[in-house]
């Protein structure tokens, strides 16, 4: 990864970043002044609850609040946040020092309202996070996908050589027990340790959605992958691109950056950067790759993986499925060993090997009525078009073959619009597919995109429905014994399967 860029240097381009005073967010960085005493706006969320987390974890004092209970809310009671249900300037405790929100969090908030008419400073959480793991070396991961499983799976490898990183990522982990933390064993208060000290390393995922990943120095910075998404905030993938090229300035004296070979995208960053004369590090199945994949063996329940790596060769089980997923390994092997050069390749492997998956990712659900269904996260149509890869693997190599079924709803009117026929590429892979109606996140709803804004575009096998109930009869009356039914998307589709999978069973005849 040494050559010139393809294409030449880009044309300069500012990149846009959250990380500027407005409205909400009225100081960019973590303040010098000492901080004990924190507020997180909308702290039930995956990010959002990592940040408070680690809050706890260094002794401050955590308030938050949310629209609504969630999964992330319950322990961070029990670890001591006082938390409240609803918006509401009553929550910011007289000798507050800091609000924390996200590119969520609206200028209207009552509680940043207040927060600014006290002159309290108001921070992302991406800076947040940087403040809280400020004396540590990062490890931060980057990507259009694949961050979420590429950080859980660094941490698992750094464990395995006998490393104890602190960590924050955007969703739950089953193998690391929350979604963020200082070390594999919370302590609060924190002991008289490196935890307490804030020395050591740290794993972090770094979320380009709103370029507040310029929030990091890191160490070592892995980029899975770079192709167009979140273009309601960046406007156009020069904007896109600029953010991640003004990240790899950002590394740390000595750093590395780890790119992801194979993906055009990453590749070029990664030849932008060697020509400016940074360390790169390329992975991926190229002859050219530093880290090399030689051999994979794919099955429903991991895969056998042979790399050749600087230091010779080596071999990797891996406890998760899909070509997707054995890229993201060799990613944080790679970035894993650059963060800590004197680490045994073989240990890391070993520790990355007991990495299952993150939640929300290619999650089995269970089997209904003979049925197979899998929950995932896959929200962009290279997501999806893996995802569905993954899944036709599976199916074609079980004893009776079934059919890969899709329900799919997408998330952000824009990114529906901006993405539709990639989406219909992505969806007519599967035998069937029905679209939901747009999850409209943080949007304010458009009528001129919806589910047929997809299906117009693609195979007759993929249809659009009117809703949850819709899709349930669809499928209870379409599925049949050994198909495999993927439910995609990063809104809220995760609620409709236990209600699909009990209308399945009892249209099979089970209770």
């Amino acid at each position: 990864m040494t050559s010139a860029p393809e294409n030449g240097s880009l044309p300069p381009v500012t990149p846009r970043t959250i990380l500027r005073a407005g409205d909400v967010v009225t100081q960019p960085g973590w303040p010098a002044e000492d901080v004990r005493s924190v507020h997180v706006v909308r702290i039930g969320g995956a990010g959002m609850s990592a940040v408070a987390r680690l809050a706890l974890e260094s002794g401050l004092t955590v308030s938050g609040s949310d629209s609504q209970e969630g999964q992330f809310i319950a322990p961070l009671r029990a670890a001591g946040a006082r938390i409240g249900i609803g918006f509401d300037a009553g929550l910011l405790a007289p000798d507050l020092d800091l609000v924390i929100v996200s590119t969520a969090v609206r200028a209207d908030n009552p509680e940043v309202l207040t927060a600014r008419e006290r002159g309290i400073p108001v921070i992302h959480r991406a800076a947040a996070l940087a403040g809280l793991l400020r004396d540590r070396d990062l490890v931060a991961v980057a990507g259009t996908h694949g961050k979420t499983t590429t950080t859980g799976m660094a941490v698992t490898a750094l464990r395995g050589a006998g490393h104890d990183p602190a960590w924050a990522l955007g969703a739950a982990v089953p193998d690391l027990g929350r979604n963020a933390g200082l070390g594999a064993e919370a302590s609060l208060p924190p002991a008289p340790s490196d935890r307490a000290t804030g020395s050591g390393l740290a794993v972090v995922e770094a979320d380009e959605s709103d370029g507040s990943f310029l929030a990091f120095a890191p160490r070592s910075l892995v980029v899975t992958n770079l192709e167009p998404d979140h273009l309601d905030f960046h406007g156009d993938a020069a904007h896109l691109t600029a953010a991640f090229d003004a990240l790899t300035t950002q590394l740390a004296p000595g750093g590395t950056l780890v790119v992801c070979a194979d993906d055009p995208g990453a590749r070029a960053l990664g030849q932008r950067a060697a020509e400016r004369g940074l360390s790169v590090v390329g992975y991926g199945t190229g002859e050219d790759a530093q880290w090399a994949l030689r051999q994979e063996r794919s099955g429903p329940r991991g895969a056998e993986i042979v790399i050749d790596t600087p230091r010779g060769e080596l071999t990797a089980q891996l406890s998760v499925t899909g070509h997707h997923n054995v890229l993201n390994a060799l990613g944080a092997l790679a970035a894993s060993a650059a963060a800590v050069p004197e680490a045994d390749l073989t240990a890391l492997a070993a520790g990355l090997g007991t990495f299952t998956g993150a939640s929300r990712r290619f999650d089995v659900a269970g089997t209904a009525g003979g049925v197979t269904v899998v929950d995932d996260y896959a929200h962009h149509p290279r997501e999806v078009a893996a995802t569905i890869a993954a899944a036709r693997g599976i199916v074609a190599a079980q004893p009776v073959p079934g059919r890969v079924l899709v329900g799919f709803q997408p998330h952000l009117f824009s990114r529906t619009r901006d993405f539709a026929v990639d989406f219909a590429a992505a969806l007519s892979a599967a035998d069937l597919a029905w679209v939901l109606p747009v999850y409209a996140a943080r949007e304010d709803p458009d009528p001129t995109v919806d589910a047929r804004t997809i299906t117009d575009l693609a195979a007759a096998a993929v249809e659009p429905v009117a809703g949850d109930e819709d899709l349930v009869a669809r499928v209870v009356a379409t599925a049949r014994p050994d198909d495999l039914l993927l439910m995609l998307g990063a809104g809220d589709i995760v609620e409709i399967t236990p209600g699909l999978m009990a209308a399945l069973d009892a249209a099979r005849g089970r209770p």
